[in-house]
């Protein structure tokens, strides 16, 4: 498992747009597998489900994100991605893991104005 957490700032919707499609595009296995959309007032949290193939492990990985915005405005951003290794009772390889998280970082490293 690889976690990574960001203070982010600019248009929620804009930064969500930005990292579905840049996940998306950033792999030719991606899937967007769901999303869940909560929303009160000036208050939001949208999380991602996303999945790709992990040419490494030889497995599927997914990649959850959740970005919250709080009624003052402040955007945060949690990933954490998982399912990257094939042993039973240990980790053994979490390559496609940390991948999936630093293809993520890459993203929003290449958006400088959303970093906080």
């Amino acid at each position: 498992m690889a976690k990574l957490q960001r203070s982010l700032r600019g248009d929620y919707d804009e930064i969500l747009r930005g990292i579905e499609d840049g996940i998306l595009r950033g792999s030719i296995s991606a899937e967007l597998e769901d999303t869940s959309v909560f929303r009160d007032e000036d208050v939001r949290c949208t999380v991602l489900v996303f999945e790709r193939y992990s040419w490494f492990g030889g497995n599927r990985v997914s990649l959850t994100v959740s970005l919250f915005q709080s009624s003052n405005g402040e955007i945060r951003l949690s990933a954490i991605s998982a399912g990257g290794s094939q042993a039973v009772f240990w980790k053994i390889n979490t390559v496609g893991e940390e991948a999936f998280i630093k293809k993520l970082d890459e993203l929003l490293a290449a958006h400088p104005a959303w970093t906080a």
